[in-house]
């Protein structure tokens, strides 16, 4: 199973399912990596990943792509089971006061092969709107970038609180007045256009997530899905066995999902395994009431049109 930084969410989360699975006679080998993006290739490429976990929006993303290898992707991939919810944090500074601000603005994305990059350049295309530069660095780097006035705006997907938000809030209290003078420069861009709720979930920050939020500001949000590659219609013994390890996989997760709740990280008590999510195709190794017609007619639709195609997947 591949998933994300160690420092992240997908990691330590895939260390519980690794666990449970390991109690249940399944053997599941965590690895981190850069995230979404990574993922998927690993998993189409057959680079030891047969499972990973991603963001809801990749399927958008990879469907507005013009890059056939990308779309041959995003059609193998199907959802064993969603997770928990992330919401898309864009911190920029005063004078940015909508996502059509970004016009021409110089905004960090994340690294290469992060969903914080995904998501954002989804929503650029979807948006229709033109950065003047897409900084690729991580989260800690795109926010000294901000605050050195080196960049504009921090693109950032993760569960709230996020750690490196709620840091800011020493700031206040700290000694370097320069970077406690700043602060007060800072917000969250309020994401809330009905394009994007199109293809997102409303979400929002107060004052409870992070102290030097005023008010409640809407956001967007997405979900984490634990995915594999669609081994159903494999007939030969490997696609078989995997077939029935997704299988066998997916039933011990529903089983100890109170134990996950109780012992594993926090954002277990926020899962909901029967969610819907809108264009992903449930598993039918995962599902096997999926593989009926009526079934994969309700879970499985094509995603929309794109309006603006995004580029291809980033080679790495």
């Amino acid at each position: 199973m591949v998933t994300g930084p160690k420092t992240g969410t997908y990691h330590p989360v895939g260390r519980d399912i690794a666990q449970v699975a390991k109690a249940a006679g399944l053997a599941v080998t965590v690895k981190p990596s850069q995230g979404s993006i990574e993922n998927i290739k690993r998993i189409n490429s057959n680079e030891n990943a047969a499972l990973g976990i991603v963001q809801s929006d990749v399927l958008a993303f990879m469907g507005r792509s013009k890059s056939a290898e990308t779309a041959r992707m995003a059609q193998s991939l199907r959802m064993i089971l969603p997770l928990y919810r992330e919401e898309v944090h864009l911190l920029a500074r005063r004078g940015i006061d909508s996502f059509e601000d970004l016009e021409g603005r110089r905004v960090v994305v994340g690294e290469d092969g992060s969903g914080h990059m995904l998501t954002a350049i989804n929503l650029f295309a979807m948006m229709n709107v033109t950065p003047g530069a897409l900084l690729k660095k991580s989260g800690a780097e795109g926010l000294i970038a901000l605050l050195d006035n080196k960049a504009d705006a921090v693109f950032f997907v993760g569960g709230k609180p996020v750690k490196l938000f709620q840091n800011l809030a020493t700031l206040k209290t700290g000694g370097n007045e320069k970077y406690r003078d700043l602060l007060a420069e800072l917000h969250f861009v309020p994401l809330n256009a009905p394009r994007m709720l199109e293809e997102y979930q409303v979400s929002e920050f107060t004052p409870k997530d992070y102290d030097f939020v005023s008010g409640t500001v809407p956001t967007i949000a997405v979900t984490a899905v634990l995915v594999t590659y669609d081994f159903s219609g494999g007939k030969n013994r490997r696609a078989k066995q995997r077939c029935q390890q997704v299988r066998e996989l997916a039933g011990v997760i529903r089983k100890n999902l109170a134990e996950l709740r109780s012992k594993g990280h926090p954002k277990w008590r926020e899962v909901k395994l029967d969610e819907e999510l809108p264009i992903w195709k449930r598993d039918s190794c995962a599902w096997p009431a999926a593989a009926g017609a009526s079934k994969a007619k309700k879970q499985g639709t094509k995603p929309k049109p794109a309006r603006n195609p995004a580029p291809p997947v980033p080679e790495r």
